[in-house]
C-alpha cells in the first residue's frame, strides 16, 4: 500500500508494512465502534447512580421528598416510604424512610421487595406486545381465536336487583386483543360497585388478581367465559380483570407459563433479579411488611383473612396473575421503566420496537372516560398497558404531557416522563387509600426538584 503526503510541495512516499497496516485498519473500527457505542449509551442509557447537579437535579429540593416522608411516617399515615429518581439514566434519589416493622423499629430498606400489585399489568402487556412483533397475534384478533370457550360472550342488558335475575344481549361485535389492552372489554373486577357484575363473579369464584393458592391460571380464567361482560366491547372503559386473561393468553400462544415467559423473555435480558410471582425462600426476609388502617385509622399490620394472606409472596403457589402478582423491587422495576423510556432498548438489548413503544403511549380509548391516578379531574386516557397524560392532565399537576403510568393496590406508583427523561417509582405498602395524598405530594416534589 503506497501512501503520499503533500507537505507545501515536499513529496514524501512511503509503503505501509502489512502489520503496519492492519494495525491501522483495526484502530480505525475500534475508534468506529467506540463512538457508536457511546452514543448508543447517551440515548439508551442504563441506569447508574449519579449525582443529582450532573442530571439539573437540585440536591438540597431533593430533601423535600426526605421531609415529606418523615412528615407521613410521623403522623402515623404510612410505616415506611421508599422512592427511587432518574434523570438521564442516572439515579439521584434512591432511599427509604421508615419502618418496615413498627413494632421492631425495624428500618425500610431501600431494597425491599414489595408487591406491585397492578403494576404487574404493563409487564404482561409488554409480553403481548412481544408476540405482536413476532407475528403470532394482531392486535384486533378477537380473543376467541386464541381462546374458543370465549366465542360466545354475551352482554348484561337488565338486572333485577330485587331476585337477581338479569337478561343478555348478543355483543355489537367480538372482543378483542385491543380491547384487553386499553380495558374496554367489559370484564370487571369482583368488588367493582356493580352489583350484578360483583354477583355473577361471587357465584363463579374466581380467584382474585392476588392468590397464594394452588390454582392455575387457565382454569380460573375460563370462568370469566361464562360471566356476561359489563357493556358493549370497545363502548366503556372498565377495569378489570383484562390483563390476567391476556396472560393466560400468552400462556395458551406461547406454551409457556405466563412466570417462565416473563422471566425468558423480560426479566434475564434486563437484569431483573428480584421480579417474582412467588418469592424463593432466601429472600423471603426482604419482603416488605404490609400496613393498613384500622376503623380508628390508626396503622396495623395486614392480618391473613379466608380472602387474602398479605403473605401470598412466600407461598408455594401456582396462580401467575398477570394483573397483580408480581413482586419486585424499586431498582428492579426502574430498569423495566428505563427501557420503556429507551423506547424499547436496555443495556444493549431490545425488548421492543420504538414504534411498538410509540404504539403503547398512545390514546387507545378515544372519547371514552377511564380516570386518574394522577390528575384529580381526570382528562387523561389509556393507552396499551396505562394511563397516559394529555394537555388537559398535564394542565392541573406538574407532569409533562406525553407521560405515562400507574400504581398498585398497596400504594405504590410509577411514571415516565419522557420530555424530562425522567423515571420514577415510589414504594409504600400500605392497604388502604389513604395514601392519595402523599402520593400527590410525592409528585410534586419530584418537579419541583428539577432544574431545567
Amino acid at each position: 500500500m503506497q501512501v503520499i503526503l503533500n507537505n507545501k510541495n515536499k513529496i514524501l512516499r512511503f509503503i505501509l508494512l502489512p502489520e503496519l497496516r492492519k494495525y491501522i485498519v483495526l484502530s480505525i473500527i475500534l475508534f468506529q465502534t467506540t463512538v457508536s457505542v457511546n452514543a448508543q449509551d447517551k440515548s439508551k442509557p442504563v441506569l447508574r447512580i449519579s449525582k443529582p447537579e450532573k442530571e439539573n437535579v437540585s440536591p438540597e429540593r431533593l430533601k423535600r421528598i426526605d421531609s415529606l416522608f418523615q412528615e407521613y411516617i410521623t403522623m402515623g399515615r404510612c410505616a415506611g416510604a421508599s422512592a427511587l429518581i432518574a434523570r438521564n439514566g442516572g439515579i439521584v434519589y434512591y432511599k427509604a424512610a421508615g419502618y418496615n416493622d413498627i413494632e421492631t423499629k425495624s428500618p425500610l430498606r431501600k431494597d425491599a421487595i414489595f408487591r406491585i400489585a397492578s403494576q404487574s399489568k404493563v409487564l404482561t402487556s409488554v409480553a403481548v406486545m412481544m408476540l405482536y412483533e413476532r407475528g403470532k397475534i394482531l392486535l384486533d384478533d378477537p380473543i376467541s381465536k386464541y381462546l374458543p370457550d370465549f366465542k360466545d360472550l354475551k352482554v348484561l342488558d337488565k338486572f333485577n336487583d330485587s331476585d337477581s335475575t338479569f337478561t343478555t344481549v348478543e355483543p355489537k361485535r367480538t372482543v378483542t386483543i385491543r380491547d384487553l389492552l386499553s380495558h374496554t372489554s367489559g370484564i370487571s373486577y369482583p368488588a367493582s360497585g356493580n352489583k350484578a357484575m360483583d354477583l355473577f363473579y361471587s357465584r363463579c369464584k374466581i380467584a382474585g388478581a392476588i392468590s397464594n393458592g394452588r390454582v392455575l391460571l387457565k382454569n380460573e380464567m375460563e370462568k370469566l367465559a361464562h360471566v356476561p361482560l359489563a357493556h358493549q366491547p370497545g363502548e366503556k372503559f372498565t377495569y378489570g380483570f383484562s390483563v390476567d386473561l391476556l396472560g393466560y393468553m400468552v400462556e395458551v400462544i406461547s406454551g409457556l407459563s405466563l412466570d417462565q415467559f416473563l422471566k425468558k423473555n423480560i426479566f434475564e435480558p434486563l437484569g431483573m433479579k428480584d421480579t417474582y410471582f412467588y418469592l424463593p425462600k432466601n429472600k423471603f426476609n426482604r419482603l416488605a411488611v404490609l400496613y393498613t388502617m384500622d376503623s380508628a385509622n390508626h396503622l396495623v399490620k395486614m392480618k391473613k383473612s379466608d380472602s387474602f394472606d398479605p403473605d401470598y409472596p412466600k407461598s408455594d403457589g401456582t396462580y401467575f396473575s398477570g394483573g397483580g402478582g408480581l413482586s419486585s423491587t424499586a431498582y428492579d422495576y426502574a430498569v423495566f421503566l428505563q427501557m420503556l423510556l429507551n423506547d424499547g432498548e436496555y443495556n444493549g438489548k431490545r425488548l421492543l420496537s420504538k414504534s411498538t413503544i410509540r404504539m403503547m403511549r398512545t390514546n387507545q380509548i378515544g372519547d371514552l372516560f377511564c380516570g386518574s391516578l394522577f390528575t384529580p379531574n381526570g382528562g387523561d386516557k389509556f393507552g396499551l398497558g396505562f394511563e397516559i397524560i394529555l394537555p388537559p392532565g398535564s394542565a392541573q399537576v406538574p407532569i409533562s404531557e406525553g407521560s405515562f403510568g400507574w400504581g398498585g393496590a398497596f400504594g405504590s406508583l410509577y411514571w415516565i416522563d419522557p420530555k424530562e427523561k425522567l423515571v420514577v417509582q415510589l414504594v409504600l405498602q400500605l392497604a388502604s387509600d389513604s395514601y392519595n395524598e402523599l402520593r400527590k405530594k410525592f409528585v410534586e416534589s419530584v418537579y419541583q426538584s428539577l432544574n431545567n
